[in-house]
């Protein structure tokens, strides 16, 4: 027969179990504990752009605050490596990139992360064609223009907002298919790298669309071309580069959240589902798509194997451009 001691403390014993063994999510999402959404670039970008629609709206769905970390540098991987070593809670996620999560593990000589290992993939946010812009005092108003231009005279410059990024490897890309003689100039970010496009200190940049397509508006920069397969709908008059005598050149920039490996499958399941409808919202597609970003919110399962295939395809195009960062 149990005593009333027994009885009283055995639920008591089972209650705390209970506690200590609850998801890491629930305490973190207790008592309004900030999530961070780490921007492993420079504000403005589209990485950028995404992080501060989606958690605007998380902050005010969830009512708990939701804060914006930007921190750039090696090509990313510094904002990522600080994701990848953060608690698994659910406090800290990161809009990774291709280049963080499908790029960097090919070019980069020592990663500080694993890709895939250190991360749990949420969803797959959105895409974007590359844009090749150069500056107007360029003398190439179209892509073979600019292809002969670099064959005659050589010398080219790219910009990039780093190493690694879509916006780089695209360049190497460009270069490897066009035979052109074209040096990479590597920038903490876009914000560093526009405006010497602007003054014509490089001569070109594959940008993401968000960023140049204001600016190729505004008649500040000339487009010769996206880097997708297929015309992009927010600038249909912009013919793609494998239209125009590269075919099969393609290079589509993705945004996607990652988690620390470790955190609850709950946690990431409900981020998912609060940020589909997030990025379903009239107002947030709208805005998207006057940017040329096209939403996706893919499940967790369909990025990992998005992301697989990625880092398979970067990798042979860092092997034959020959790039490497030390």
């Amino acid at each position: 027969m149990q005593r009333p001691f027994a009885r009283l403390v055995l639920p008591l014993v089972l209650l705390a179990a209970a506690v200590v063994g609850a998801a890491p999510s629930a305490r973190a999402q207790a008592a309004g504990k900030p999530i961070h959404i780490v921007v492993t670039f420079t504000t403005g970008g589209a990485p950028d752009i995404l992080a501060r629609l989606i958690g605007e709206r998380l902050s005010a769905t969830w009512n708990q605050p939701v804060l914006i970390d930007n921190k750039p540098g090696a090509g990313g991987n510094t904002g990522a490596d600080s994701v990848a070593k953060a608690p698994p809670d659910g406090s800290t996620i990161v809009v990774g990139t291709v280049g963080t999560h499908a790029i960097n593990g090919a070019l980069y000589t020592k990663m500080p992360y694993d890709m895939v290992k250190d991360f749990a993939p949420v969803t797959l946010l959105a895409t974007t064609p590359n844009l090749l812009v150069v500056h107007n005092d360029v003398p190439a108003k179209t892509l073979a223009e600019l292809i002969a231009l670099g064959k005659r005279e050589g010398k080219m410059t790219f910009a990039s907002a780093g190493s690694g990024t879509s916006i780089h490897v695209s360049g190497e890309l460009f270069k490897t298919m066009t035979g052109i003689d074209m040096t990479h100039i590597p920038y903490k970010g876009r914000a560093s790298a526009i405006p010497d496009l602007l003054g014509g200190r490089v001569t070109m940049m594959f940008d993401n669309m968000p960023s140049s397509l204001p600016l190729v508006k505004e008649g500040k920069l000339r487009a010769l071309g996206v880097t997708s397969l297929k015309r992009s709908p927010a600038a249909p008059e912009i013919p793609t580069i494998a239209e125009q005598g590269l075919p099969g050149f393609e290079a589509v920039s993705w945004f996607a959240l990652f988690a620390p490996a470790g955190t609850p499958k709950s946690f990431i399941d409900r981020l998912q589902a609060e940020v589909k409808k997030i990025l379903a919202a009239p107002e947030v597609a709208k805005r998207l798509a006057e940017i040329g970003l096209e939403p996706v919110a893919s499940t967790p399962e369909e990025l990992a194997a998005y992301q697989r295939a990625e880092i398979v395809k970067w990798a042979k195009v860092v092997k034959e451009s020959g790039a490497k960062v030390e």
